[in-house]
C-alpha cells in the first residue's frame, strides 16, 4: 500500500491538489537531534527551477506535527506536512474524458471506481516525492558517516547533459535520463538472501519514485555480455574488498563492504506540449491531444536528492535490522 520498511517504516499521503502532502516516519530511534533547517539543502535540491523543470513552485517547509520534543526525536512517529499553495486545478477538468497517455488517469479510474483525486495526478503525482526527502533527510543523519550521492550520468542519450536538455527544448517535447547512486562506508552485512536482498529492497523503493523505469546493479545488463571470470570480483583481504566491483557491492543479496553503486532509468516526462493521439472514454474516439499545465521537460534534473533519499532509508531499516544504530541515540 502506502508504506515501506520494517522498523524504520514510512508512510505516505496526500495528493498533488490537496490541501497537504505528508509523511510519517514509525520507528526513529529517539534523541536524534533535528530541526527544520536540517530539512533545507535538500528539500532545495528538488526544487523546479532550473532550466527544463516546471515553473510550480511551493515553499515546502516541513512542518513536524509529532515525534519532535526539545529539538530531538523522541522514539514516537514523526509526520511531516508539505502544504499545496500553488495550484491549478483547472487545467486538469477535461482528464475525465481524456486520460493523458503515459499517466495514471485510466488505471487509477479502474482501480478506484473513479473516486480518485485527478487533479494533478493526485496521489500519483510526483508532488508526493518531497515526503521521501523528507525521511531521507532523517535517514542520512542516522547513517551518520555513511556516504550516499546521486548523479546524472546522461539526459536524453547524451552523455552531455547540456545538449541532452536542448533535445527536449528544440522538439518541444520531453526526454528521459539516467541517475547513478553510489554509497560509500556501507558495512558488510545487510540483507537477506532471496526476497529481502539489498537490491530487493532498493528496487521496491526505487520505483516508488514515478518515472522510473529500471534499475541496474554493478556492472548490470552488461554482465550479459561478460564471461564469468571477467565479472568476478576477486577479494583482495578480509574486509571484504575486492580488486573489481561488477557486483556493484552486493552478492548474493547482502552487501560485502565494497561500495554500493546503481543506476536507473528515467522515463521521458509523460506530460508532454507536442500533440499527441488519446482515447476520449465518453465517446469512444480517438482525437488529438496536448498535455495542458505546468511541467518538466527533464524529471530527470530532480531525481538525484530523490534516490539518494529512499536508499537512505532503506539502508536505515536494514542498519536497525542489524542492530548497527541503536534505538536511543545518546548525544
Amino acid at each position: 500500500m502506502n508504506s515501506f520498511g520494517r522498523i524504520f517504516r514510512v508512510h505516505i499521503f496526500g495528493e498533488s491538489h490537496g490541501e497537504c502532502v505528508g509523511i510519517t516516519i514509525d520507528g526513529c530511534p529517539a534523541g536524534l537531534v533535528l530541526s527544520v533547517d536540517d530539512f533545507t539543502a535538500d528539500i532545495e535540491r528538488r526544487k523546479p527551477g532550473a532550466k527544463g523543470t516546471t515553473p510550480r513552485k511551493e515553499d515546502d517547509l516541513p512542518i513536524i506535527k509529532s515525534g519532535l520534543f526539545n529539538g530531538k526525536t523522541t522514539g514516537a512517529p514523526i509526520t511531516i506536512l508539505f502544504e499545496n499553495k500553488n495550484t491549478r486545478s483547472a487545467d486538469y477538468e477535461k482528464l475525465r474524458a481524456v486520460p493523458r497517455p503515459g499517466h495514471a488517469d485510466f488505471t487509477a479510474s479502474k482501480k478506484f471506481g473513479g473516486y480518485e483525486d485527478y487533479r494533478g495526478s493526485g496521489h500519483f503525482s510526483g508532488r508526493l516525492t518531497v515526503c521521501l526527502v523528507a525521511a531521507g533527510v532523517i535517514a542520512k543523519k542516522l547513517l551518520r558517516n555513511i556516504e550516499i550521492n546521486s548523479a546524472i550520468v546522461e539526459i536524453g542519450g547524451e552523455k552531455d547533459l547540456e545538449k541532452g536538455l536542448q533535445k527536449a527544448i528544440d522538439a518541444k517535447d520531453s526526454v528521459g535520463g539516467i541517475v547513478e547512486c553510489t554509497v560509500k562506508n556501507l558495512p558488510a552485512g545487510l540483507g537477506e538472501p532471496f526476497f529481502d536482498s539489498a537490491e530487493s529492497l532498493l528496487s521496491h523503493a526505487v520505483f516508488a519514485i514515478p518515472a522510473v523505469r529500471g534499475i541496474e546493479f554493478g556492472t548490470g545488463f552488461a554482465a550479459a555480455k561478460m564471461f564469468g571470470s571477467e565479472h568476478n570480483d576477486a577479494l583482495k583481504d578480509t574486509t571484504g574488498s575486492t580488486f573489481t566491483n561488477h557486483a556493484g557491492g552486493i552478492v548474493g543479496g547482502i552487501t560485502n563492504n565494497n561500495e554500493l553503486v546503481f543506476r536507473i532509468a528515467i522515463k521521458p516526462t509523460s506530460s508532454t506540449p507536442i500533440q499527441q493521439k488519446t482515447l476520449n472514454v465518453e465517446t469512444g474516439e480517438i482525437e488529438n491531444f496536448s498535455v495542458k499545465g505546468r511541467h518538466d521537460l527533464c524529471i530527470t534534473l530532480r531525481v538525484p536528492v530523490i534516490l539518494e533519499a529512499v536508499t537512505a532509508f532503506v539502508l536505515a531499516d536494514l542498519m536497525l535490522l542489524e542492530q548497527k544504530i541503536p534505538r536511543v541515540i545518546s548525544t
